[in-house]
């Protein structure tokens, strides 16, 4: 126990340039706390002790902001960026040195039984405000943006962006244009532009044939 607490004192040390020293990790650090108490209401879980499970539960989202059900798996070295807002669903599955930021919601679709919250492998990150829906999967080593939903598997080696989330790189290629952090691709403005094009295209096909008649007609 006392190991993988070091090792996640440690994870943060490696992740957050902005972390001094071990006193204020611990006490400061509400990621940390999530995570330190998933652990105690899991393995209650696990013991169908369900109640104690949730009040656990429960009470670290009060003072954390953060709210991981009991039953979700997550694997070593996970860390929580300032973590405000995030939640984890109760089929969750999340591998090793995974990263998440504040706003990240790895939830369900619905109503439907059995596995349905996303899972993770190792090495995923997801950035702010990332949305992670239904029973699907992120592959290894891959990335979610900041603001994306992701509603279908991303492949290992990928980064996905914007509404619904889109693939923009696999393997190392990108597949897209590129797309800066602050410019993520918006199908439903694309759909509007295309039909602005066609709209304009249109009515300089009406003012040709409009001018035609009048010809015709001299």
């Amino acid at each position: 126990m006392f190991q993988r607490m070091k090792e996640d004192i440690q994870c943060i040390f490696d992740q957050d340039p902005a972390a001094r020293s071990t006193f204020e990790i611990v006490l400061t650090y509400s990621g940390l706390h999530a995570i330190w108490a998933h652990r105690i209401a899991h393995a209650l879980y696990k013991r169908k002790l369900l109640f104690p499970a949730r009040l656990i539960s429960q009470i670290s989202r009060f003072f954390t902001g953060i709210e991981i059900h009991p039953g979700a798996t997550i694997g070593r070295r996970f860390f929580i960026d300032h973590g405000m807002g995030v939640v984890i669903g109760e089929t969750c599955e999340i591998g090793n040195d995974v990263t998440i930021y504040q706003g990240v919601t790895l939830g369900g679709t619905g109503k439907e039984k059995g596995k349905r919250h996303p899972t993770l492998h190792d090495n995923v990150l997801v950035a702010s405000g990332a949305k992670v829906l239904g029973s699907i999967t992120i592959g290894e080593n891959s990335k979610v943006g900041a603001g994306s939903v992701v509603l279908k598997d991303v492949p290992p080696h990928s980064t996905v962006v914007g509404i619904p989330g889109t693939i923009v790189i696999a393997n190392g290629v990108r597949i897209k244009d590129k797309y800066d952090h602050q410019d993520l691709p918006d199908p439903v403005a694309d759909s509007f532009k295309q039909m602005e094009e066609e709209m304009t295209r249109l009515q300089e096909r009406l003012q040709q044939l409009e001018k035609q008649r009048e010809r015709e007609g001299m």
